[in-house]
């Protein structure tokens, strides 16, 4: 669980509400189910239209994905190829077959069954160049689904406000009516735009930078796969995948 992100929603929150509790308001005044509905319903609309269905499906499975803690263990990845290397050194490709059902991870299984198979580095790299793309583009397309929920809610939220005035300007023979339409025009703006700003690209932004740490794992097991297929010493081979991580 990546409780930066949690924490980040609450502070965000917390600094709202504070705020409008600071400046004298209350926060009955910030719950207005119409202006709520108003956003999300337009937002959510607007969203599916753009988007095929199973883009918007995935953007919303993947959305767990900015919960959770993005990154993963270089150090032990680079053990792991580099036992794959020594293996196939010492007891030859074949000896890869066993091991492949093992291998939690789709990408590193296809490119080991790759070597089993028996092809060449640059079929290899080719072939693995190809999935890699194709899971990029899929994060990529999730990414702007959020982005785009991020684009249409302020101007969504400008809708409502606008609906609210109508509402206001049909009853201003009612002064009972008045209070009601302008609390829908003013929420519905901050919904609009609090959602996109503290919800919707922000959770862009996370899958983005999960994307990045994804297509960099999935390099390091692509260049030790080659490397592998190109008869290259272990040590070799852990030598230049240190240099995908991070350093000090």
């Amino acid at each position: 669980m990546d409780y930066t992100t949690l924490f980040g929603f609450v502070l965000a929150l917390l600094g709202i509400v504070g705020g409008q509790l600071l400046e004298g308001g209350g926060v009955g005044s910030l719950i207005q189910f119409t202006a709520f509905v108003i956003v999300c319903g337009g937002t959510l609309g607007a969203v599916m239209v753009q988007s095929p269905l199973p883009v918007f499906l995935r953007a919303l499975r993947m959305t767990k994905s900015a919960f959770v803690l993005s990154g993963f263990d270089g150090v032990r990845l680079i053990d792991e190829i580099s036992g794959w290397a020594s293996l196939v050194r010492k007891d030859g490709i074949l000896a890869l077959e066993s091991m492949i059902e093992q291998v939690p991870d789709s990408f590193s299984r296809s490119g080991m069954q790759m070597l089993v198979d028996g092809f060449d580095a640059t079929s290899i790299q080719g072939a693995l160049d190809v999935e890699l793309g194709a899971r990029e583009e899929r994060m990529k397309e999730a990414a702007r689904v959020w982005e785009a929920a991020g684009g249409f809610a302020p101007t969504i939220g400008i809708l409502g406000a606008v609906l609210g005035l109508i509402h206001v300007m049909e009853n201003l023979a009612d002064p009972a009516k008045l209070g009601g339409g302008i609390a829908v025009a003013f929420v519905a703006t901050v919904y609009g735009v609090g959602l996109a700003n503290l919800v919707f690209l922000p959770i862009a932004g996370k899958l983005k930078i999960n994307l990045r740490v994804e297509t960099r794992r999935c390099e390091m097991i692509q260049d030790g796969l080659v490397g592998i297929a190109n008869g290259e010493n272990p040590r070799l081979i852990a030598a230049r995948l240190h240099g995908y991580l991070d350093q000090p």
